[in-house]
Protein backbone atom coordinates (compact mmCIF):
# COMPACT_ATOMS: atom_id res chain seq x y z
CA UNK A 1 0.00 0.00 0.00
CA UNK A 2 3.02 2.17 1.30
CA UNK A 3 4.26 1.49 -2.67
CA UNK A 4 0.97 2.86 -4.38
CA UNK A 5 0.58 5.68 -2.23
CA UNK A 6 4.47 6.83 -2.66
CA UNK A 7 3.75 6.27 -6.88
CA UNK A 8 0.45 8.52 -6.37
CA UNK A 9 2.19 11.38 -5.20
CA UNK A 10 5.12 11.34 -7.60
CA UNK A 11 2.37 10.97 -10.31
CA UNK A 12 0.39 14.27 -8.69
CA UNK A 13 3.97 16.42 -8.51
CA UNK A 14 4.55 15.03 -12.37
CA UNK A 15 1.45 15.93 -13.50
CA UNK A 16 1.45 19.78 -11.61
CA UNK A 17 5.43 20.01 -13.10
CA UNK A 18 3.80 19.39 -16.24
CA UNK A 19 0.67 21.89 -16.00
CA UNK A 20 2.83 25.21 -16.86
CA UNK A 21 4.45 23.96 -20.28
CA UNK A 22 1.01 22.47 -21.30
CA UNK A 23 -0.66 25.78 -20.85
CA UNK A 24 2.64 27.91 -22.56
CA UNK A 25 1.51 25.65 -25.49
CA UNK A 26 -2.12 26.57 -25.51
CA UNK A 27 -1.95 29.90 -26.14
CA UNK A 28 -5.49 31.44 -27.42
CA UNK A 29 -5.12 32.69 -30.53
CA UNK A 30 -6.64 36.50 -30.10
CA UNK A 31 -9.95 37.69 -32.24
CA UNK A 32 -9.71 40.60 -34.34
CA UNK A 33 -11.83 42.42 -36.29
CA UNK A 34 -11.38 42.55 -39.91
CA UNK A 35 -13.17 44.49 -42.55
CA UNK A 36 -13.43 41.68 -44.74
CA UNK A 37 -15.65 39.97 -41.71
CA UNK A 38 -18.56 38.76 -42.33
CA UNK A 39 -21.42 38.58 -45.13
CA UNK A 40 -20.84 41.93 -46.56
CA UNK A 41 -17.54 42.52 -45.95
CA UNK A 42 -14.70 43.90 -47.62
CA UNK A 43 -10.80 44.64 -48.03
CA UNK A 44 -9.84 47.49 -46.92
CA UNK A 45 -8.01 48.71 -49.80
CA UNK A 46 -5.36 51.28 -47.84
CA UNK A 47 -4.55 48.45 -45.31
CA UNK A 48 -3.96 45.76 -48.29
CA UNK A 49 -1.70 48.47 -50.01
CA UNK A 50 0.47 48.89 -46.87
CA UNK A 51 0.50 45.13 -46.15
CA UNK A 52 1.77 45.11 -49.51
CA UNK A 53 4.89 47.01 -48.68
CA UNK A 54 5.41 45.08 -45.27
CA UNK A 55 5.65 42.07 -47.54
CA UNK A 56 7.39 44.08 -50.41
CA UNK A 57 10.16 45.69 -48.22
CA UNK A 58 10.05 42.30 -45.19
CA UNK A 59 8.59 39.09 -46.26
CA UNK A 60 9.55 39.26 -49.71
CA UNK A 61 13.30 38.57 -48.63
CA UNK A 62 12.78 35.03 -48.12
CA UNK A 63 8.90 34.34 -49.32
CA UNK A 64 7.76 33.74 -52.32
CA UNK A 65 3.70 34.03 -53.57
CA UNK A 66 4.53 32.32 -56.83
CA UNK A 67 0.32 33.04 -57.78
CA UNK A 68 0.13 35.95 -57.79
CA UNK A 69 1.41 38.67 -60.89
CA UNK A 70 2.19 42.15 -60.42
CA UNK A 71 -1.10 43.24 -62.94
CA UNK A 72 -3.19 41.49 -59.83
CA UNK A 73 -2.61 44.71 -57.53
CA UNK A 74 -4.97 46.69 -59.60
CA UNK A 75 -7.64 44.77 -57.26
CA UNK A 76 -6.08 46.55 -53.70
CA UNK A 77 -6.84 49.43 -55.24
CA UNK A 78 -3.44 50.51 -57.25
CA UNK A 79 -3.57 52.18 -60.64
CA UNK A 80 -2.29 50.65 -63.67
CA UNK A 81 0.60 53.25 -63.91
CA UNK A 82 1.81 52.38 -60.63
CA UNK A 83 1.55 48.52 -61.55
CA UNK A 84 3.89 49.06 -64.13
CA UNK A 85 6.05 51.15 -61.72
CA UNK A 86 6.13 48.46 -59.04
CA UNK A 87 6.57 45.46 -61.70
CA UNK A 88 9.25 47.73 -63.59
CA UNK A 89 11.41 48.24 -60.57
CA UNK A 90 11.77 44.01 -60.61
CA UNK A 91 14.63 42.47 -62.68
CA UNK A 92 13.06 38.76 -64.18
CA UNK A 93 14.35 36.19 -65.87
CA UNK A 94 13.52 35.68 -69.66
CA UNK A 95 14.74 33.74 -72.77
CA UNK A 96 16.09 32.27 -74.47
CA UNK A 97 17.27 34.55 -76.86
CA UNK A 98 18.52 34.44 -80.39
CA UNK A 99 21.83 33.04 -79.18
CA UNK A 100 20.46 30.84 -76.77
CA UNK A 101 20.86 32.45 -73.36
CA UNK A 102 18.37 34.03 -70.72
CA UNK A 103 18.42 37.06 -69.85
CA UNK A 104 17.18 39.26 -67.41
CA UNK A 105 14.97 42.42 -68.29
CA UNK A 106 12.60 45.06 -66.47
CA UNK A 107 9.40 43.21 -65.05
CA UNK A 108 6.03 43.66 -66.55
CA UNK A 109 2.36 43.48 -65.22
CA UNK A 110 2.40 39.99 -66.67
CA UNK A 111 4.79 38.77 -64.91
CA UNK A 112 4.15 36.69 -61.71
CA UNK A 113 6.00 37.98 -58.37
CA UNK A 114 9.79 37.22 -58.74
CA UNK A 115 11.14 34.67 -56.20
CA UNK A 116 13.60 35.35 -53.72
CA UNK A 117 14.94 32.11 -54.56
CA UNK A 118 15.87 30.50 -57.97
CA UNK A 119 15.04 27.15 -56.15
CA UNK A 120 14.24 25.21 -53.05
CA UNK A 121 17.92 23.80 -52.53
CA UNK A 122 18.92 27.44 -52.82
CA UNK A 123 16.53 28.72 -50.13
CA UNK A 124 17.89 26.05 -47.59
CA UNK A 125 21.58 26.67 -48.31
CA UNK A 126 20.76 30.57 -47.71
CA UNK A 127 18.43 29.67 -44.59
CA UNK A 128 20.29 27.11 -42.24
CA UNK A 129 18.39 24.07 -43.90
CA UNK A 130 14.55 25.78 -43.36
CA UNK A 131 12.36 26.53 -46.24
CA UNK A 132 9.59 29.67 -46.05
CA UNK A 133 6.60 28.48 -47.37
CA UNK A 134 5.10 30.79 -50.47
CA UNK A 135 2.40 32.95 -49.22
CA UNK A 136 0.07 33.09 -51.88
CA UNK A 137 -2.80 30.90 -50.32
CA UNK A 138 -0.92 31.17 -46.44
CA UNK A 139 -4.39 32.06 -44.98
CA UNK A 140 -6.14 29.81 -46.60
CA UNK A 141 -3.21 27.01 -45.16
CA UNK A 142 -3.83 28.28 -42.07
CA UNK A 143 -7.72 28.72 -41.74
CA UNK A 144 -7.77 24.74 -41.59
CA UNK A 145 -5.56 24.86 -38.44
CA UNK A 146 -6.95 27.75 -36.81
CA UNK A 147 -9.99 26.67 -34.14
CA UNK A 148 -11.46 29.77 -35.69
CA UNK A 149 -12.75 28.84 -38.87
CA UNK A 150 -12.49 30.69 -41.90
CA UNK A 151 -10.21 33.64 -43.55
CA UNK A 152 -10.71 35.34 -40.60
CA UNK A 153 -9.36 32.62 -38.87
CA UNK A 154 -6.07 32.68 -41.04
CA UNK A 155 -5.86 36.35 -40.57
CA UNK A 156 -5.94 36.02 -36.78
CA UNK A 157 -3.46 33.09 -36.82
CA UNK A 158 -1.09 35.09 -39.28
CA UNK A 159 -1.47 38.10 -37.00
CA UNK A 160 -0.72 36.23 -34.34
CA UNK A 161 2.10 34.49 -35.06
CA UNK A 162 3.82 37.49 -35.93
CA UNK A 163 3.85 39.14 -32.52
CA UNK A 164 4.47 36.17 -30.58
CA UNK A 165 8.12 36.41 -30.72
CA UNK A 166 8.79 36.44 -26.99
CA UNK A 167 11.91 35.31 -24.85
CA UNK A 168 11.55 31.77 -23.69
CA UNK A 169 10.64 30.63 -20.41
CA UNK A 170 13.37 29.81 -17.77
CA UNK A 171 14.33 25.91 -18.27
CA UNK A 172 12.40 25.78 -21.94
CA UNK A 173 15.06 23.91 -23.70
CA UNK A 174 14.83 25.36 -27.34
CA UNK A 175 16.51 23.27 -30.45
CA UNK A 176 19.33 25.03 -32.18
CA UNK A 177 18.76 27.45 -34.95
CA UNK A 178 14.97 27.84 -33.64
CA UNK A 179 12.92 30.92 -32.03
CA UNK A 180 10.37 31.09 -29.64
CA UNK A 181 6.75 31.69 -30.07
CA UNK A 182 3.81 31.66 -27.90
CA UNK A 183 1.52 30.65 -30.99
CA UNK A 184 2.99 28.30 -32.69
CA UNK A 185 2.66 24.40 -31.86
CA UNK A 186 5.39 23.63 -29.75
CA UNK A 187 6.42 26.95 -29.15
CA UNK A 188 9.53 26.40 -31.50
CA UNK A 189 9.43 28.37 -35.25
CA UNK A 190 12.65 28.35 -37.46
CA UNK A 191 11.38 31.95 -38.63
CA UNK A 192 13.68 34.48 -36.85
CA UNK A 193 10.81 37.33 -35.59
CA UNK A 194 10.25 39.19 -39.06
CA UNK A 195 8.71 42.52 -37.66
CA UNK A 196 9.33 44.81 -34.61
CA UNK A 197 7.38 47.51 -35.19
CA UNK A 198 8.97 50.59 -37.25
CA UNK A 199 10.15 48.20 -40.04
CA UNK A 200 8.68 50.12 -43.01
CA UNK A 201 7.87 53.98 -43.46
CA UNK A 202 4.40 53.68 -44.46
CA UNK A 203 3.67 55.77 -47.93
CA UNK A 204 0.33 56.90 -46.31
CA UNK A 205 1.95 58.15 -43.29
CA UNK A 206 0.44 55.75 -40.85
CA UNK A 207 2.77 54.98 -37.80
CA UNK A 208 4.15 51.52 -38.23
CA UNK A 209 3.67 49.66 -34.51
CA UNK A 210 4.21 46.07 -34.66
CA UNK A 211 0.70 45.48 -34.27
CA UNK A 212 -0.57 47.43 -37.44
CA UNK A 213 2.32 45.80 -39.44
CA UNK A 214 1.12 42.58 -38.63
CA UNK A 215 -2.48 43.68 -39.00
CA UNK A 216 -1.76 45.16 -42.92
CA UNK A 217 -0.13 42.33 -43.80
CA UNK A 218 -2.45 39.67 -42.79
CA UNK A 219 -4.88 41.98 -44.63
CA UNK A 220 -2.68 41.76 -47.43
CA UNK A 221 -2.09 37.71 -47.16
CA UNK A 222 -6.16 37.60 -47.09
CA UNK A 223 -6.75 39.63 -50.21
CA UNK A 224 -3.97 37.16 -52.12
CA UNK A 225 -5.37 33.93 -50.28
CA UNK A 226 -9.08 34.96 -52.26
CA UNK A 227 -9.28 37.91 -54.23
CA UNK A 228 -12.32 37.08 -55.58
CA UNK A 229 -14.22 37.45 -51.92
CA UNK A 230 -16.14 40.53 -53.06
CA UNK A 231 -17.37 39.41 -56.28
CA UNK A 232 -18.58 36.10 -54.32
CA UNK A 233 -20.32 37.90 -51.70
CA UNK A 234 -21.73 40.25 -53.94
CA UNK A 235 -22.96 37.57 -55.93
CA UNK A 236 -24.42 36.19 -52.81
CA UNK A 237 -26.43 38.73 -52.09
CA UNK A 238 -27.90 39.32 -55.09
CA UNK A 239 -28.95 35.45 -55.09
CA UNK A 240 -30.56 35.62 -51.85
CA UNK A 241 -32.45 38.82 -52.71
CA UNK A 242 -33.68 37.34 -56.13
CA UNK A 243 -35.06 34.17 -54.24
CA UNK A 244 -36.90 36.33 -51.75
CA UNK A 245 -38.43 38.70 -54.44
CA UNK A 246 -39.68 35.28 -56.14
CA UNK A 247 -41.28 33.93 -53.05
CA UNK A 248 -42.91 36.66 -52.83
CA UNK A 249 -44.43 36.35 -56.44
CA UNK A 250 -44.65 32.66 -55.87
CA UNK A 251 -46.90 33.34 -52.88
CA UNK A 252 -48.85 36.16 -54.33
CA UNK A 253 -49.75 33.77 -57.01
CA UNK A 254 -50.61 30.70 -55.13
CA UNK A 255 -53.10 33.25 -53.05
CA UNK A 256 -54.53 34.43 -56.55
CA UNK A 257 -55.07 30.97 -58.25
CA UNK A 258 -56.24 29.02 -55.21
CA UNK A 259 -58.31 32.38 -54.02
CA UNK A 260 -61.74 30.53 -54.94
CA UNK A 261 -60.92 27.26 -53.23
CA UNK A 262 -61.99 26.24 -49.80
Amino acid sequence: MSKLVLWLACAALLALGAAPARAQEAQPIPKNSWSFSGPFGTFDRAAAQRGFQVYEEVCSHCHSMNLLHYGDLVGIGYTEEEVKAIAASKQVTDGPNDQGEMYQRPGRPSDAFVPPFPNEKAARAALNGALPPDLSLIIKARADSSPIKGLSGGADYVDALLQGFKEPPAGFKMSANMNYNIYFPGNQIAMPQPLAGDDVKYADGTKATLPQEAHDVATFLTWASEPTMEERKFTGAKVLIFLLVMTGILYAAKRQIWADVH
